[in-house]
C-alpha cells in the first residue's frame, strides 16, 4: 500500500533519473539519488558522487564508501539504517568540486528528501555538503576546521535538525591526519549525539506505553 510519503519520494526519485538541469547529466552513466530507508532518523549527506558511484548509481560504494562504513560500523550503526545521499546527484567529470550552480539546480532534490525522511540528525561529509546544509539552516559556515565535530541546531524544509559536520572520507583517505580527526568526530560527537537522540526515543516511547497500561490498569 503506497502512503502520500511513498508517492511522493518514488516521485523525487524518478526527476532525479531523468534530470537535465544541469550539463551534467551529458556524462554521467547513472544518477545517484541516494540510498537507505525513507524512514529513519539519520541523513548522511555528502557532495557528489565518484567514478564508482556513476558505475553503480549508488552512493559511497568506492574507498570513500568502504571508510564510511567503517566508521559507522564503530559507533554502532549499521550501514543499512541510514540514508545515504550527496548535494549534486551525478558525477562531476574528473571528481572535481561541484559548482555553484550544481547544487543550486540539485538542490531543490535535497530539501524534498529532507523534507520526506524528516531525519533528526544530519551528518555533512565535506565543506561544500556543509556550507550548503548550514546556509539552508539559517547558519553561518566559516570553515571546516572551526566547525567540524560540533552539534548545531536549524530547520531545513521544515525540519529541525541537529546537524554535524565532518571531513569527508575521500579526502582523509589522502590525508592520514585527516581520517584520525574524521574518527573522532564520529567516535566523540556523531555516536553520542545518536545515542542520546535514540536513547532517549526509546525513554519517551516506553513513557507513553507505561502512561496507557496505568490508565486501562486503573479502570
Amino acid at each position: 500500500m503506497y502512503t502520500l510519503s511513498s508517492l511522493e519520494w518514488d516521485r523525487v526519485i524518478s526527476e532525479i533519473m531523468n534530470c537535465r538541469k544541469c550539463p551534467l547529466y551529458k556524462n554521467r552513466k547513472n544518477p545517484v539519488p541516494g540510498e537507505g530507508p525513507i524512514n529513519t532518523d539519520i541523513m548522511i549527506i555528502g557532495e557528489a558522487p565518484g567514478a564508482k558511484e556513476d558505475e553503480e548509481g549508488r552512493p559511497f560504494v568506492g574507498p570513500a564508501g568502504k571508510l564510511l562504513t567503517s566508521l559507522l560500523e564503530k559507533i554502532g550503526i549499521k550501514r543499512s539504517s541510514v540514508y545515504i545521499t550527496n548535494i549534486v546527484k551525478c558525477r562531476p567529470p574528473g571528481n572535481r568540486d561541484p559548482t555553484d550552480e550544481e547544487i543550486a539546480a540539485c538542490l531543490p532534490y535535497l530539501l524534498k528528501q529532507i523534507e520526506i525522511i524528516k531525519p533528526k540528525v544530519i551528518i555533512a561529509l565535506g565543506r561544500h555538503a556543509a556550507r550548503t546544509l548550514f546556509k539552508q539552516a539559517g547558519l553561518h559556515w566559516r570553515s571546516m576546521g572551526s566547525m567540524h565535530g560540533k552539534v548545531f541546531e536549524g530547520v531545513i524544509s521544515g525540519v529541525r535538525v541537529k546537524i554535524v559536520a565532518t571531513y569527508h572520507p575521500a579526502a582523509a583517505l589522502y590525508h592520514p591526519k585527516l581520517k584520525d580527526v574524521l574518527e573522532r568526530d564520529f567516535t566523540d560527537v556523531i555516536g553520542r549525539l545518536i545515542n542520546n537522540i535514540r536513547s532517549g526515543f526509546v525513554e519517551e516511547r516506553e513513557r507513553r506505553q507505561k502512561t496507557l497500561l496505568d490508565f486501562f490498569t486503573s479502570k
